[in-house]
């Protein structure tokens, strides 16, 4: 009873009221991107956003937070989401749409804009020039009453010329898709729009100040638009095991997540560059066509797989995550870039998270890694699988709950012949251990062979501490069923 004195005279009758635990699993997500001047989140700061309307008013319409909401809440409709808002830096990307010879008779012209449909009804005799103006208004004007998207550009018309003008600064923008598609009638846009890029977009942002924005608030899953070193750098020592978050003096755990847009060859270069558990890509091919931006890509990826990186008690974060569809985005338009079984298993053996496409079209989960590879230079995949930080995070954040439970504000004593309440041994410590080891059939298996080899013992120079060695044996996804089926023209 830590709040009733044991030396009372005056008669009373009391009871102290206090907590028994009930261990409780958070998976808080942080995406990290662009907002615009219009949000009303500052530039290096972060907000909980639980709605289109929360997105737009945090981050602006059109913006690459708004978008990387929307993506992310369409796949995990209850998720905890939170926006960071990183400072554009640079030149913002400036590109042109020529309107050429206008078909005399009209027609339906379609405009994909990062996979949204943009419309016109060009009606019989229109110039150039109105259509020029239609289609600048059609593309300021856009808004997908479905989900909530908007466009990542502003037009201007002047002539018969379109000028597009990316809504935030950075190299980011070069990876934004703008293609006519083909239509089941003709489209009056193919052979008379004419795309040139100005001005490439240059710069990219520094995410310290978001990351700095945290402070000591847990966030398990941070998904990071940007892709580059530097950034990559951040992340890498923001969630460091020696001196970061899952250091002992930090404890907060985390992993991020980002996008890679390039060729294969230097999509493997850049993983085999980066061997730690801390982070994971989301590769795309330079070409192929990719309607959305690879920000909405990561995004749709990590919301995907929340829910389930977050259910320990019930055995979801260890599951085998291929063939999840991931909502809102398209296939490569050139199947040729649709990842093979041979392309997945050569990413995967280097470093790099994979996906593949259904026979519907969509793009579903294959198999998400983080980048580590080796350890003290030896091959190693403990950490490989992207559940393996996840069932970490889980597993140590309930022993840390049970330990503090049972065994906060006590006294520490080689044996409790008296079975004080105030009293905590090795062996009770050991038998909370257990116990909670036992508690997770969905995180860890073998409990009894973990019984035999968990250590508990005093501190032989500071007599106030215990060292405990934990061996954690998990449970695995199965990923691969390989089997024999026998042939034969009759049963003897």
């Amino acid at each position: 009873m830590s709040n009733i004195p044991g030396n009372l005279t005056a008669p009373i009758f009391a009871f102290d009221v206090q907590s028994g635990g009930q261990f409780e699993n958070a998976n808080r997500m942080l995406l990290v991107g662009h907002g615009l001047a219009a949000g009303t989140l500052a530039a290096g700061g972060i907000a909980i956003c639980n709605s289109r309307t929360d997105a737009r008013a945090l981050a602006g319409a059109g913006s690459m937070l708004e978008a990387m909401f929307i993506a992310a809440r369409r796949n995990a409709p209850s998720q905890e989401i939170w926006l960071g808002r990183a400072e554009d830096t640079g030149t913002a990307e400036i590109r042109t749409i020529t309107v050429g010879t206008v078909p005399p008779a009209g027609g339906q012209g379609v405009l994909l804009v990062t996979g949204e449909p943009v419309s016109l009804t060009i009606s019989a005799g229109d110039t150039a020039a109105s259509v020029a103006a239609s289609l600048a208004a059609a593309i300021n004007g856009y808004f997908n009453p479905l989900t909530g998207m908007s466009l990542p550009f502003t037009a201007t018309a002047a002539a018969a010329v379109v000028t597009l003008t990316a809504r935030h600064k950075g190299v980011y923008a070069s990876g934004l898709d703008v293609f006519i598609p083909t239509l089941d009638t003709v489209n009056v846009f193919n052979g008379v729009l004419t795309f040139a890029t100005s001005t490439p977009g240059a710069g990219s942002p520094n995410v310290s100040a978001v990351l700095a924005a945290l402070n000591d608030d847990a966030f398990e899953m941070i998904v990071s638009a940007f892709g580059d070193s530097a950034n990559l750098n951040l992340l890498n020592a923001f969630l460091s095991d020696v001196s970061g978050r899952w250091s002992y003096a930090k404890q907060l755990y985390g992993h991020a997540f980002y996008p890679k847009t390039d060729t294969a060859a230097n999509l493997t270069t850049a993983a085999r560059a980066r061997d730690t558990w801390h982070l994971t890509m989301i590769p795309r091919f330079a070409s192929g066509g990719f309607a959305e931006p690879d920000y909405i890509w990561v995004a749709a990826f990590v919301a995907r797989v929340a829910g389930w990186l977050g259910g320990g008690s019930n055995g979801d974060v260890s599951r085998n995550q291929t063939g999840l569809i991931v909502e809102g985005i398209s296939a490569p338009r050139d199947r040729a870039y649709w990842m093979d079984y041979a392309t997945r298993e050569a990413f995967l053996k280097n470093g790099m998270s994979t996906w593949a496409v259904n026979r519907n079209g969509d793009v579903t989960i294959d198999k998400l890694i983080t980048h580590q590879q080796t350890t003290n230079g030896a091959p190693d995949t403990t950490f490989r699988d992207l559940q393996r930080p996840f069932q970490l995070t889980y597993a140590l954040k309930a022993f840390r709950a049970a330990l503090a439970y049972e065994h906060g504000n006590k006294a520490l004593a080689d044996s409790n012949p008296s079975n004080l309440a105030a009293i905590s041994t090795p062996r009770d410590i050991l038998a909370t251990l257990f116990h909670t080891y036992q508690g997770m059939p969905g995180v860890l298996e073998n409990a009894d062979t973990a019984l035999q080899q968990i250590v508990v013992v005093r501190d032989t120079d500071n007599p106030n501490r215990v060292n405990v060695s934990l061996p954690l044996d998990f449970v695995n996804a199965l990923d691969i069923f390989a089997g024999l089926a026998r042939v034969y023209s009759q049963f003897r």
